[in-house]
């Protein structure tokens, strides 16, 4: 029922904008089960252009991995994280931080919240991943999470690219510790 609900959300705003587009598709995914750690990598490994992400917790290896392999594809690659949340000398999120920007990505961290919650991957303009699910170990393997993954969405895209772009703004470019 929440899956249709939200299938006809989408389809009526498709209509009311008046645009031709493709239909946008819409999949949900849960953890521990294994499903959104699934679709966040095939959400990265999808992309053909660029890759916007936003984070709290950032220790995921699988997740660090594939964002490393966009960037050797050609993907252009960006990823803004919480400070607090990453930045604890000798953590796996600095460990994660350190091996994006060793890999030429650029990273940036915000410390202006108490927290900065967000979890959104936005690809090639046009697909959205959000929902409760944070790149991390214990979100994959421990906790119960959610991942929606929204494509061919680019009016979606564009107001969590904008949403990224003022977070990116206040934030502080991560220089690695190693």
């Amino acid at each position: 029922m929440k899956y249709s609900v939200l299938s006809g959300f989408l389809a009526v705003t498709l209509f009311a904008s008046g645009g031709v587009m493709a239909q946008p598709t819409v999949q949900a995914g849960f953890s521990p089960e294994g499903s959104a750690l699934q679709l966040v990598l095939n959400t990265i490994v999808t992309a053909q252009q660029s890759i916007r992400l936003m984070g709290y917790s950032f220790t995921s290896p699988e997740v660090t991995r594939a964002l490393i392999q966009a960037k050797q594809r050609g993907i252009d690659v960006r990823v803004v994280l919480d400070w607090k949340a990453n930045s604890a000398k000798g953590s796996s999120g600095v460990a994660a931080m350190n091996l994006l920007a060793n890999a030429g990505i650029p990273v940036r961290t915000v410390s202006q919240f108490k927290i900065m919650h967000d979890k959104v991957i936005i690809t090639d303009g046009r697909n959205v991943e959000t929902g409760s699910f944070n790149y991390s170990r214990a979100a994959a393997n421990s906790n119960s999470e959610n991942a929606l993954v929204i494509r061919d969405y680019p009016a979606l895209a564009d107001t969590y690219l904008k949403h990224w772009q003022s977070r990116w703004e206040m934030g502080r470019d991560w220089l690695t510790t190693y």
